[in-house]
């Protein structure tokens, strides 16, 4: 009889295509199933807690899988780590109830944005953050930020191809916190559509540096039109933090 393994995995996402497998094109979920063949000696599909897009890291993403094995969840930590590449990480395997899902079962998933502020770029990190030059004004990002608060049509910032049913999100957490020349987005809701994030991080950015004022994301919610949000902010200061069950 097969068993259900829930794994929590941390990747940085640089040299990968996302974590959907796909036809031409090395993604996290392509390489934890081989590793998993290896180790089980069957194929098994990973179910993930949801995409990331290409370059996106993640540090406690969650998946699961059934096979039909003897091993104790816990030998999949070892097994795995000494198999993947180590831009992979396994952090926890455990056994779940039968019905558990990594995608269909969870509540809410927070994403943190990381950005750098300032004349000059990182030379440490600089895959994990995004260089904003121009001096950028956090607190009108950080008024902005609530205004994403509560629930609403997010069509305004969902990427072309998005292949939801519905646009509306619910979000429990929007702000922005920083230190130093550092920047981060926290954000939390019941789902994300496609490039949501960095599609929100694009217009905070465009407020911050007073393209736009703060009170315009509602207008801009209201709309439902893509062209009057701000750019998609590039992948590489992404992270998927948690995924809440």
């Amino acid at each position: 009889m097969k068993r259900n393994f829930k794994l929590i995995l941390e990747y940085d996402g640089t040299h990968y295509h996302g974590w959907q497998r796909q036809p031409h094109d090395l993604t996290i979920q392509e390489v934890l199933e081989g590793a998993l063949e290896k180790i089980t000696r069957q194929k098994c599909v990973v179910y993930g807690a949801g995409r990331t897009d290409s370059g996106v890291h993640a540090l406690n993403y969650v998946a699961n899988f059934r096979c039909n094995t003897h091993l104790d969840a816990g030998v999949f930590v070892k097994a795995l780590n000494s198999t993947l590449p180590k831009d992979i990480v396994c952090k926890e395997s455990t056994l779940a109830p039968d019905d558990f899902h990594a995608r269909k079962s969870a509540v809410s998933k927070i994403y943190e944005y990381h950005m750098t502020n300032g004349p000059t770029p990182p030379a440490v990190c600089r895959q994990y953050a995004w260089h904003v030059r121009r001096r950028l004004d956090q607190d009108a990002m950080s008024r902005a930020a609530k205004l994403f608060l509560g629930s609403h049509d997010f069509a305004a910032f969902e990427g072309a191809g998005s292949p939801k049913a519905t646009s509306v999100r619910n979000i429990m957490q929007s702000h922005i916190q920083s230190w130093e020349n550092h920047i981060i987005y926290r954000v939390e809701a019941n789902g994300f559509l496609r490039y949501m994030v960095r599609n929100i991080v694009g217009t905070l950015v465009y407020i911050g540096m007073g393209k736009i004022p703060p009170q315009a994301v509602m207008d801009i919610l209201a709309s439902g039109d893509r062209g009057q949000a701000g750019p998609t902010a590039p992948p590489v200061g992404l992270f998927m933090m948690c995924v809440k069950y």
